[in-house]
């Protein structure tokens, strides 16, 4: 019997009396989450049941405002359920039972979404440049801000036949990617492919402090590692370790930070035997 269980199992404090309290008690029965209001603040779970984890790290938990003031856990947790785990949420509350409008919600793990605002847009004419593939794509698309492309390896002349377009927020590039979706619209007569640009892997700032590799892209194929090493060098001589050339890019190893630092602070823009280099700080690929 139901009732009788109810009858002889302690209403939490905080829960009894509440305006919805038969709701509050079928959603405890439901999860097994425990409910207990103290100082101002009712909390459920903190920890969840049959929990023997560690707390959750810091980020795990998030703010809610502007909640109507009617609204508790019962109609609260589904909604926060939905995109993960619970550890504990927390209802500021009134002493007229109402709740004051906000609480803090602390879910098992944090994953960051990306704030994706490039576009990948293949199938673009080889001939075309860059002010023309962005004055194509700013025709058709609002809020552009930037396109990259890159030259061939074996023709500076002609591009990949793919360019990267950066809008000015994620809205911008999400309605851009709708409106470009082959079949909808043609760039010069040609069918286009548009996809998500892959986001930039984010490197700690700390770790990025200790780099002395360059990355160096848009070479000729002609160029040589010896030459390479000689131009960068050529400020502090045997300042650079090593040099590894693919195709058209390189990295350059240098003893030192500083080094690095002034080469491609001279470098970067320079034409090389032709071509214009584009010099930056390499990224560390991820061990894992």
């Amino acid at each position: 019997n139901d009732s009788a269980n109810v009858a002889t199992t302690k209403v939490p404090e905080g829960v009894a009396g509440a305006p919805n309290e038969a709701a509050l008690l079928a959603l405890m029965a439901r999860t097994g989450y425990s409910m207990i209001q103290e100082n101002g603040q009712r909390k459920y779970g903190g920890p969840p049941p049959g929990w023997e984890g560690l707390h959750p790290p810091r980020g795990c938990e998030v703010f809610v405002g502007k909640i109507p003031r009617d609204v508790y856990e019962d109609e609260l947790v589904p909604v926060f359920e939905s995109v993960g785990r619970i550890y504990e949420m927390r209802l500021m509350m009134d002493f007229d039972g109402k709740n004051r409008g906000y609480a803090f919600v602390m879910l098992l793990g944090v994953c960051c979404s990306v704030d994706n605002c490039r576009l990948f847009i293949g199938g673009i004419p080889k001939m075309k440049k860059r002010e023309e593939i962005l004055e194509e794509i700013a025709k058709v698309t609002e809020g552009v801000l930037d396109v990259i492309v890159y030259a061939s390896a074996a023709d500076k002349m002609k591009n990949r036949g793919f360019a990267f377009v950066e809008y000015e927020s994620h809205r911008a590039a999400a309605m851009a990617r709708r409106k470009l979706m082959p079949g909808r619209i043609q760039l010069w007569g040609h069918q286009i492919a548009v996809d998500w640009a892959e986001p930039e892997i984010d490197v700690d700032e700390d770790v990025m402090e200790t780099v002395k590799i360059l990355y160096v892209r848009n070479l000729m194929i002609e160029t040589t590692e010896d030459t390479i090493k000689k131009v960068f060098g050529q400020f502090n001589p045997g300042c650079v370790e090593r040099v590894k050339k693919i195709r058209d890019y390189a990295f350059v190893h240098f003893t030192t930070r500083e080094d690095a630092i002034h080469a491609m602070n001279n470098l970067n823009g320079v034409e090389l035997e032709g071509s214009c280099l584009e010099v930056t700080l390499a990224k560390p690929v991820d061990k894992e």
